[in-house]
C-alpha cells in the first residue's frame, strides 16, 4: 500500500531512535507539524502524532485516545502521554543522530525534545533475555490488516494507531532465575523458540495470545532493545488498525481478567506509555489532510 508509511511494514532496522516532543505553552505548532510532514518520508522516519497535539489543532482522529494506565496488585502501568513521536530507522548511530537533530530543528520552538531513547537490533530480533521477540507477528495481507487503517475514508486511510512503551529490565534478576523459570516466564523454551504445552497461566504467550480474544486481538509489533549505562530493556511499538487489540492484551496482563498477571513483571516495568496516529502518506509526503494541514 503505497500510502503507508513504510517503515511501518518493514523489518526492524539494525538502529533506531525514538523522540517524544511536549508542546511549549502558547504554542502554534501547526506549521511546524506542517514542515516536518514536507521532510518526512515514512520510511527512514516514522512519524506519529499524538491526541494533545490532535486537540490543540482543534481535531480528532478516530480510535486515538489516552493510553489506559493501570494499577494491580504489585503492577503499575503508567501513561506518559507525549505531543509528537518520531522513530528514527537506519544502521549509523551518528547518522541516526544527525537526523534527529534536523527532526528537532524542524518543529522548534513550538515543540521541544523530551525523551529520547537508541535502540537496537539485537542477533535475529532477541529481546535481550535472549527469547525471541514478535514470534506471531503477521505478515502480508494479515498485517496490513491488523496494522493500517482502511474503510475510514481520505486522509486516514493508510494510517495506523501505535503503542509505544519503554520497559526497563532487571537482568541480574532474570538471570538468578532458573532455566526453567525462565522459560515458563515466557512460556518458550529458549533454545528453540518453541511454545511450550504446560506453561502456567501466568506465561506471556498465554497472557497474549491473539487468537485467544474475542474479536482477536492481531497486532503488528516493531519493539527493540535499548541500553544506556546500567539500565537497559525494550521499547515495545505495536501497531493497530485501532487501540483496542492492545488494550485487551494490556488489560490480561495486568490481571484485570482474572487476576493472573503476565510472568514478565517478575523482572521487568514499563517506565513510559503512550499511544499516536500515525498518518497516511500522499505524493510522497506524510498526510496531514485529517488535521486541517
Amino acid at each position: 500500500m503505497s500510502e503507508v508509511q513504510q517503515g511501518i511494514l518493514a523489518p526492524i532496522p539494525a538502529l533506531a531512535r525514538h523522540l517524544f516532543f511536549s508542546t511549549r505553552p502558547d504554542a502554534d505548532p501547526g506549521p511546524r507539524l506542517a514542515e516536518l510532514a514536507e521532510r518526512v518520508d515514512g520510511d527512514s522516519v516514522v512519524l506519529g502524532v499524538g491526541e494533545s497535539l490532535v486537540r490543540a489543532l482543534g481535531r480528532s482522529v478516530t480510535g486515538l485516545t489516552a493510553f489506559s494506565e493501570h494499577a494491580t496488585a504489585g503492577v503499575d502501568v503508567p501513561s506518559t502521554p507525549m505531543a509528537l513521536w518520531c522513530w528514527l530507522r537506519g544502521d549509523d548511530r551518528g547518522e541516526l543522530l544527525h537526523r534527529g537533530r534536523e527532526v528537532a530543528s524542524y518543529v522548534a520552538p513550538d515543540l521541544r525534545l523530551a525523551l529520547s531513547i537508541d535502540a537496537f537490533r539485537y542477533k535475529s530480533g532477541l529481546d535481550l533475555t535472549g527469547y525471541e521477540d514478535g514470534t506471531e507477528n503477521p505478515t502480508g495481507d494479515e498485517a496490513l490488516a491488523a496494522a493500517i487503517v482502511s474503510g475510514q475514508g481520505p486522509g486516514l486511510d493508510g494510517g495506523s494507531l501505535v503503542a509505544v512503551q519503554q520497559w526497563t529490565h532487571d537482568l541480574d534478576r532474570f538471570q538468578r532465575m532458573l532455566p526453567t523459570e525462565q522459560d515458563n516466564t515466557f512460556g518458550r523454551r529458549r533454545l528453540d523458540n518453541v511454545e511450550l504445552d504446560d506453561a502456567p497461566a501466568s506465561a506471556h504467550v498465554k497472557r497474549t495470545a491473539q487468537e485467544s480474544f474475542e474479536p482477536e486481538a492481531f497486532v503488528l509489533r516493531r519493539s527493540m532493545p535499548w541500553s544506556e549505562g546500567e539500565k537497559s530493556g525494550l521499547v515495545f511499538v505495536a501497531f493497530g488498525r485501532s487501540t483496542t487489540a492492545f488494550e485487551a492484551q494490556l488489560r490480561r496482563m495486568v490481571g484485570l481478567e482474572d487476576g493472573i498477571t503476565d510472568g514478565l513483571f517478575r523482572f521487568t516495568r514499563p517506565v513510559t506509555g503512550g499511544y499516536f496516529w500515525c498518518p497516511p502518506m500522499r505524493e510522497d509526503r506524510v498526510d496531514l489532510s485529517a488535521l486541517g494541514l
